[in-house]
């Protein structure tokens, strides 16, 4: 009996052990997904033997899964975020770059509409002005993606848009380094958008965004006007509300002409009257009411076209216009706690269980979740911002840093 117990279990341990050697590695998974990429490329008429002695040498890259399902520990605060991206050295060098490309990037406006403090708001987000483009091959990154079940479909696409890109722009492999995800050169671009909206600037015949500052800057106006820029507006602007605002009025859906919302106490940020205008905006409040306040504008959508962040695009308009010389924010920004994604959890269980429906806990502080946090501020005598401030977070006994 004793010898029979034995022998299962080494047989057992055998079987898994044997499974677990036979079982593919993630590299060699990337080896036999790459004959489908070849088959592609192929399909959307690349040569099969250039694109099969290219592919074939593309490296698995381990690094890339790793970001690509990495999760932030923390929610990253409004101030945190525009502190370390408008800064004294992205001003200054976006005014030097508007020095040495002035008459390009007033072509640049003459042509698409975009002002040259904008575009270099953009570079200087994305890039740095060019001074860190990304390190990774793009086309081993998005092989790896591709080969990656999680999204699939999109990144082999965008591999073959990047391998047609290749052969159009007679570039290496080795040219060719970014982001882990595959945005490019100096203004970032994935290569579906560089093959949509890159142009060629300064006149060579070719497209390079890595090499060319004019290549770059042109196609970004070039972008931004597809995406749907208004020429002659600006983004918006740093207001204030006036004491006992309702705060119920901030967000998208509550958007409102300039005249509208100067009748309802909102005034510029120096406390100067807003005036008389048609154009509609809507109140944008991304560090709660101790924070600045901004009015924002059809652009600033636009803006979250090229990313969907209302940080960034807060970021952006506020660069671009300290680039063009304003003044600083009037508010200051706000010291806040620091939430982590656990705490957020937390927040939202305690509303969903007080009868305040905020869906799934997932730690995203979404529009669901801040029109919950404003109920329950509302019904509690608190300034109903939808910001979650140290008091609500302690009223729910979720603990701040």
């Amino acid at each position: 009996m004793l010898f029979r117990c034995c022998y299962f279990f080494a047989f057992l341990f055998f079987s898994i052990h044997t499974m677990a050697s036979e079982a593919p590695s993630a590299a060699e998974a990337f080896e036999a997904c790459k004959p489908s990429l070849v088959q592609r490329a192929v399909e959307s008429g690349l040569a099969q033997t250039e694109m099969k002695a290219v592919i074939d040498a593309l490296q698995y890259q381990a690094r890339v899964i790793e970001l690509d399902r990495r999760q932030p520990e923390f929610v990253q605060t409004f101030p945190d975020y525009f502190s370390k991206r408008v800064n004294a050295w992205r001003i200054n060098k976006g005014r030097e770059h508007y020095a040495k490309h002035k008459e390009f990037l007033q072509k640049l406006n003459n042509q698409y509409g975009i002002p040259p403090h904008y575009l270099l708001a953009f570079w200087g987000l994305e890039t740095n002005y060019g001074g860190y483009k990304g390190k990774m091959p793009v086309l081993d990154s998005l092989a790896t993606l591709a080969c990656d079940p999680r999204r699939t479909q999109y990144f082999t696409q965008e591999l073959v848009v990047a391998l047609g890109l290749m052969v159009r722009e007679s570039l290496s492999p080795s040219d060719m380094l970014g982001s882990w995800a595959g945005a490019m050169g100096h203004t970032q671009f994935m290569p579906s958008a560089y093959q949509n909206y890159a142009i060629d600037g300064d006149g060579d015949g070719t497209i390079n965004l890595w090499q060319s500052e004019q290549d770059a800057l042109a196609s970004a106006a070039n972008f931004l006007s597809q995406l749907g820029w208004k020429p002659g507006f600006r983004w918006g602007r740093e207001v204030q509300l006036a004491n006992g605002f309702d705060y119920a009025l901030i967000g998208r859906s509550n958007k409102r002409s300039v005249s509208e919302w100067a009748k309802l106490g909102v005034s510029k940020a120096d406390g100067s009257s807003l005036g008389q205008a048609d154009i509609k905006g809507y109140l944008v409040v991304p560090s709660g009411h101790t924070g600045p306040k901004f009015l924002v504008y059809d652009n600033f959508r636009t803006i979250m076209r090229w990313n969907n962040s209302e940080f960034y695009a807060i970021a952006v308009g506020h660069l671009a216009d300290k680039i063009a010389g304003a003044v600083d924010l009037v508010t200051p920004l706000p010291e806040l706690p620091t939430y982590s994604l656990a705490s957020i959890k937390k927040l939202q269980t305690f509303l969903n269980e007080n009868g305040i429906d905020v869906g799934r806990p997932d730690g995203i502080l979404g529009p669901m979740t801040r029109e919950g946090i404003r109920t329950a501020q509302r019904r509690n005598s608190m300034t109903a911002d939808g910001f979650p401030s140290k008091e609500l977070m302690d009223m729910a006994g979720v603990s701040t840093n």
